[in-house]
């Protein structure tokens, strides 16, 4: 999937830092500081 400049993010499924899992959706909505890191190699 490739995004544009402008287009709405997908509804992935994150994990907290608990461990507990949550949608992006979620994320945005809770009004609280996000922080998304993405890694694109590992190893």
């Amino acid at each position: 999937m490739t995004l544009k400049l402008g287009d709405t993010a997908p509804d992935i499924a994150l994990a907290t830092a608990d461990g507990e899992p949550m949608t992006l959706r979620d994320a945005l909505l809770d009004q609280r500081a996000l922080l998304m890191i993405f890694l694109r190699h590992l190893g």
